[in-house]
């Protein structure tokens, strides 16, 4: 199972990578997303908060002691499946990349100057918070509320906030699966998808955040070519008649839902 996996994710990147062409916005006809994948997406200078955030990385990588990680993910139990991760281990496999870190923050940073308003942000997997800390530190007039399975995994993700001084997180502990109906905003200007990666629970999230979505509102889900369930979900929002607009930058998809775009799907290279 695992082999077939690994092999799944090799070939959908290779795909990807000699299929994406609108990489430098090539083919785009709205002029705001024009903008966002020329000049928001490519953008290669370095914001003032990325060395901090990324100092954070760097320590969470040499840590080697272990936190108790409660999973709701696709274990199949109700009430968790607990395990002992280090904290090392965990900063390797489960967080973001940097450079899509770094893109969420000019995302969240560009909507916000367009919207001319604080944003309403919803991070559904908070790991040790090193995305979150992207997706905060974009404006501190934003609320970000971010949801988390693991109580330990939370606590570690507040230390790393508190070092950067973040005050604009708001965090949820408890199954996903029951938090997001009880503490979710009506409106939702970014939401950031990397919870439970099996096909059902996808798109039971995705189908409640979309109509919270404004105009302007992006979703961003995590993981789209992680598995042969998550790029069947990942091919059936594409279609979704409420999205009007979706690229996929192989590691995170992006769903639009403004009535003004064309249905349209774009394959860009990060």
């Amino acid at each position: 199972m695992a082999n077939s996996s690994s092999f799944h994710r090799v070939w959908a990147f290779l795909k990807h990578f000699f299929t994406s062409w609108n990489t430098t916005g090539e083919g785009i006809h709205s002029p705001y997303l024009f903008e966002l994948v020329r000049f928001i997406l490519r953008d290669e200078n370095a914001y003032y908060c990325f060395a901090d955030i990324e100092r954070r990385r760097e320590m969470l990588l040499a840590r080697e002691d272990t936190l108790d990680v409660v999973d709701y993910g696709s274990q199949g139990a109700p009430e968790g499946k607990h395990m002992q991760r280090r904290v090392c281990d965990m900063a390797k496999t489960h967080l973001e990349s940097k450079q899509v870190g770094q893109a969420l923050f000019r995302l969240v940073n560009w909507i916000g100057e367009h919207e001319k308003r604080p944003l309403e942000i919803l991070e559904l997997g908070t790991s040790l918070g090193v995305t979150t800390a992207y997706l905060a530190a974009a404006d501190s007039r934003n609320r970000v509320i971010t949801m988390e399975g693991s109580g330990e995994v939370l606590r570690m993700a507040q230390g790393v906030w508190r070092a950067l001084r973040l005050e604009n997180i708001e965090w949820v502990e408890g199954n996903i699966d029951d938090t997001l109906y009880k503490r979710a905003r009506e409106r939702i200007d970014v939401a950031y998808v990397d919870a439970n990666h099996t096909y059902e629970a996808t798109m039971r999230y995705v189908d409640f955040l979309l109509p919270r979505m404004p105009e302007k509102g992006v979703l961003v889900l995590d993981d789209i070519h992680y598995s042969e369930e998550m790029e069947r979900a990942w091919d059936e929002l594409k279609c979704d008649a409420r999205v009007t607009t979706s690229m996929d930058l192989y590691h995170v998809g992006l769903l639009f839902v403004d009535s003004h775009y064309l249905k349209r799907h774009y394959k860009i290279r990060l």
